[in-house]
């Protein structure tokens, strides 16, 4: 994939999107069988050298609710996906966020990443959020 435009079309082919922007998207993804579902927001994104990534982010609680030192620990073991903060209607939420470079990006190591981000994310909310499934 070279384009956001193909990483759009990969997407509509594999999911239903709520929300098509020129450079974002927003689809549900199903976990366990459909009985719970994580929000994925896709985005292009633009280093100070112009190189363009494909960032796969997904909301996991306020952050209010989770120790930042305990972020910065996880992020440590992790092997896709890190943690982060980002607004979300003028509220804190910790986020997780792979970036994937156009370069070597292709369908199937999108839907790799997707697949580990999601249950990963659903998994934190689940014990932060005493199981509801918020995002």
């Amino acid at each position: 994939m070279e384009t956001f435009a193909e990483v759009r079309q990969h997407i509509m082919n594999n999911h239903s999107l709520f929300m098509d922007e020129p450079f974002q998207l927003a689809f549900e993804y199903n976990i366990e069988g459909g009985e719970r579902t994580q929000g994925i927001y896709l985005a292009e994104l633009k280093s100070s050298d112009n190189r363009r990534y494909i960032r796969v982010e997904t909301l996991i609680c306020p952050l209010e609710d989770f120790d930042a030192e305990k972020c910065l620990r996880i992020n440590l073991i992790q092997r896709i996906g890190y943690l982060a903060v980002g607004d979300l209607d003028g509220t804190a939420y910790v986020k997780m966020c792979e970036n994937l470079p156009y370069s070597s990006l292709d369908g199937e190591e999108l839907e790799y990443v997707i697949s580990n981000v999601a249950p990963m994310a659903d998994r934190m909310e689940f014990a932060l959020e005493a199981g509801e499934d918020n995002f």
